[in-house]
């Protein structure tokens, strides 16, 4: 079942990339659509898209203390909201060895401290009104993994964890959670969004440049249509039967099985060793 009715959204990121596709793809559906942006320019571009539908607030994810403030002065005269949609974040490249923590804290900030303000701010009303949908725009990497992208895959196998979990906790007050992990789109997550640490040591240069220098030649080339991904996205908008998982791109499908099909193999080579640790 998709959408019957015009929905309040408040969707992170709306610049650029997903969060522009489904701000777009909302507000020609005749949605009204609330969405962070990180500057009083981009503010005033976003809201001249849809004037009266589109509503912009200035807001760093990672400022933690002043989300609630922020989203309670956007829903005045709009009403609450039905559709959160975190999609703000980035993605870090680099070896682990080579790679500092503050890196690792500022992917981790964005990716799941700020996914999860986010939904502790509208979670209270939604629990109130008895619905709601949250959806984390999590990764194919929440699933699979490849070198050079340990902070990013950590930090969306964490939302993805965070998502099932939260779906548990909130099913019977008629909310519905979803992680959609798309695959590789045309947005600009390996471009000039993605932020690299230097390389530094050799040993590694074998099996990180070759994957870095393939996924900077293959931005704004990749299979998947982000128009499209809007379009599921909205569909699934308060639908009573949306997944709390779902995969978007034919890479994604392929990748995510292959990974689980390995996974169930170790169990069955191992089980044996698995059990063993029981009392008896």
């Amino acid at each position: 079942m998709g959408v019957s009715r015009k929905l309040n959204f408040l969707i992170t990121g709306v610049s650029s990339g997903f969060g522009h596709a489904f701000a777009d793809a909302a507000l020609q559906a005749g949605h009204s659509v609330i969405g962070t942006v990180r500057s009083q320019d981009a503010k005033r571009e976003f809201e001249n898209i849809a004037p009266g539908g589109a509503k912009a607030i200035v807001l760093d994810v990672t400022d933690f203390s002043s989300i609630d403030g922020a989203i309670a002065s956007a829903v005045e005269g709009v009403g609450p909201i039905d559709v959160l949609v975190n999609n703000a974040g980035y993605g870090h490249e680099g070896a682990l060895e080579e790679s500092s923590l503050d890196e690792m804290r500022r992917q981790f900030d964005v990716n799941v401290f700020g996914a999860v303000a986010m939904i502790k701010a509208v979670l209270p009303s939604m629990r109130a009104r008895r619905s709601g949908h949250i959806i984390n725009i999590t990764s194919m990497g929440g699933f699979i993994t490849m070198p050079g992208i340990a902070y990013y895959c950590g930090s969306k196998f964490a939302l993805e964890g965070i998502s099932e979990t939260l779906a548990k906790e909130v099913a019977d007050f008629g909310i519905k959670v979803t992680a959609v992990a798309p695959g590789s789109f045309r947005t600009d997550w390996a471009g000039r969004s993605m932020v690299r640490s230097p390389r530094s040591i050799p040993d590694y240069d074998a099996v990180i440049d070759p994957i870095r220098s393939a996924r900077q030649d293959k931005s704004g080339r990749q299979l998947g249509d982000p128009a499209k991904a809007a379009q599921v996205l909205l569909d699934i908008a308060c639908a009573p039967d949306a997944p709390v998982h779902l995969l978007l791109g034919s890479d994604a499908v392929k990748l995510v099985r292959e990974k689980m099909a390995k996974i169930g193999a170790d169990i069955d080579a191992w089980e044996k060793v698995s059990v063993s640790t029981d009392f008896q």
